[in-house]
């Protein structure tokens, strides 16, 4: 943890240093590095307590989309949408977990701008850094005046590679009101940056120095590059080679020595911290419906915010018995090792209270074999994203 805790500083100076240009910017990110200490230490009170709390949460606040993108994963999961969190129940979640010492909160969906007054949320939270991931579509001027005086909102715009690999799994003209998206943002020098779903077929286009530089022309400052993961059946053949997975952290590494923006990549801070971090030891998962959950990949819970506070569900018996059985969190076959090992992480919940933890995780499914040349392949999805009835409003 405490290397993750590192990680955590690291990322706020490296915002501060790509952010030079803005002097007013750069001040902002240098301060919010500086509070990662504060932020640290309640988290190191919180673990003498017993209670794991991971810096970056992931917070699902809406399962709907103005897209419908092929191989959506919150679409495959096929999970009946319940009464989303309102906006004050999402309010006194992030107070929370601010006191917890969580510091950074990524606002994923579904398309989080389907309800816009998340952004008034986030400003009450002025120590927090929230990446917003997002399609770009619904970023209209309002919006974009709005987040210009939030510094702690960070749209991260999510594509597929160029026009074609975008387009063809979000829709036509998808990839061109991204890139105008872009322009508006970089025209009012509000800082940005993109998501990148990475597969074994785009890994050469979104990893090269000429897809790059275009977008840092753009304007944007921030990379996510995020694996692959199958939750379609079928479409295993997808996820990145060991070979490519091996070559991220170098690239990131090149990308980070030529570039002046920041380089973040799944499987690279995986191979970095000994294998996944969800459940609480890097990251946790809130879903639209206030769950709990190890990650947005692994849509399981055994505790609702709307019932218990953070700092309890945390302690939650399923989290618990995942970060028990760190053998089961590698991820050798590539995508999410809870989602592979899914009727073990389900067995986890039904198991009674001090049940070994670690018995019988099935093995990941073998990769399935890529489809004939010229059969048609439904393209993954790249924006992140049943409930009990705690709060109200």
């Amino acid at each position: 943890m405490k290397r993750f805790d590192t990680s955590i500083r690291h990322f706020c100076r490296d915002l501060a240093r790509v952010s030079k240009a803005d002097p007013g910017l750069a001040v902002h990110f240098a301060r919010t590095a500086f509070a990662q200490r504060g932020a640290a230490s309640r988290r190191g009170r919180a673990a003498k307590a017993g209670v794991q709390v991971p810096p970056f949460m992931i917070m699902s606040v809406t399962r709907r989309c103005n897209l419908r993108c092929a191989g959506c994963f919150v679409q495959e999961h096929g999970r009946q949408p319940g009464t989303e969190l309102t906006m004050g129940e999402i309010g006194v979640i992030l107070s929370e977990a601010r006191e917890l010492g969580v510091s950074v909160v990524a606002l994923a969906g579904g398309e989080p701008l389907t309800r816009p007054e998340i952004l008034d949320v986030a400003a009450d939270f002025p120590d927090l850094v929230f990446p917003l991931i997002t399609n770009g579509s619904l970023l209209d001027d309002a919006m974009l005046d709005k987040l210009r005086t939030l510094r702690n909102v960070i749209p991260v715009i999510s594509l597929e590679g160029l026009e074609f690999e975008t387009d063809a799994r979000r829709g036509g003209g998808v990839y061109q009101r991204a890139l105008d998206t872009m322009s508006r943002l970089q025209e009012r020098r509000i800082f940005f940056g993109t998501s990148l779903m990475v597969t074994r077929r785009n890994f050469g286009l979104v990893t090269s120095r000429r897809f790059v530089a275009d977008l840092v022309d753009r304007g944007a400052k921030l990379f996510f590059y995020v694996d692959y993961v199958p939750i379609k059946p079928g479409t295993e053949y997808l996820v990145p080679s060991p070979t490519q997975r091996g070559l991220e952290p170098f690239t990131m590494m090149v990308l980070k020595g030529e570039f002046r923006a920041v380089f973040l990549a799944s499987s690279a801070s995986e191979s970095a911290y000994g294998g996944c971090m969800a459940a609480g030891q890097g990251f946790v998962h809130v879903s639209a419906e206030g769950d709990l959950e190890p990650c947005p990949f692994s849509p399981f819970s055994d505790t609702n915010l709307r019932r218990v506070p953070l700092r309890v569900a945390l302690q939650s018996r399923l989290l618990r018995n995942i970060r028990e059985s760190g053998e089961h969190l590698s991820e050798s076959a590539g995508g999410c090792a809870l989602w592979a090992r899914r009727e073990w992480v389900q067995s986890l919940m039904a198991a009674p209270e001090g049940a070994p933890a670690g018995e019988q995780a099935p093995a990941p499914a073998a990769p399935s074999a890529a489809p004939a040349p010229g059969a048609p392949v439904e393209a993954p999805c790249c924006d992140p994203g049943p409930a009990p009835t705690r709060r109200a409003a």
